[in-house]
């Protein structure tokens, strides 16, 4: 086995990688600059975004929803919450039809200010798409569409209990 400079193993790479390939890890690579850049607009953490992200597209949640969503205890996801409290993005709402539960809202303002960041982002990459004629659209559509099918390919199953 070779070994790197530090002794570690070497990481094999192919000897070639297409260039939408290399550009495809570019992006990720961006895409996780973009939410430490998001995050630290919002003053949040990233696990705290990705709840804000969460109750953003989804609307509030329980904590036991917003928990399983984002793969952490209940615990854990209280932590979560109170961060989000103290900033001012979230609060705690009485459930409207079970008078036990508690909902998780985004607040409105906040939610401005995340889409005042990512608008022009995604307008941008939007914009991008409309200079490609139909046939080029539909086989980038495609392209991206084969990629999104490998990753969810590569993640392990919903767990069985």
């Amino acid at each position: 086995m070779q070994r790197g400079a530090n002794g570690s193993p070497a990481r094999t790479q192919p000897s070639t990688v297409h260039p939408a390939t290399v550009l495809l890890r570019e992006i990720l690579n961006l895409t996780d600059e973009f939410e430490a850049h998001l995050g630290s607009e919002l003053t949040v953490n990233r696990t705290d975004l990705e709840a804000m992200e969460r109750l953003i597209q989804n609307g509030p949640q329980s904590p036991t929803q917003l928990a399983r969503g984002l793969g952490l205890t209940t615990a854990a996801t209280t932590t979560v919450v109170d961060r989000l409290i103290a900033v001012g993005h979230v609060t705690r709402q009485p459930h409207p039809t079970d008078r036990r539960g508690v909902l998780v809202v985004p607040n409105p303002d906040s939610v401005a200010r995340a889409m005042g960041t990512l608008m022009p982002m995604i307008t941008g990459i939007d914009s991008a798409i409309s200079g490609f004629d139909e046939a080029e659209r539909s086989t980038i559509t495609a392209y991206l569409t084969a990629v999104a099918d490998v990753y969810r390919a590569q993640l392990p199953g919903p767990a069985e209990d």
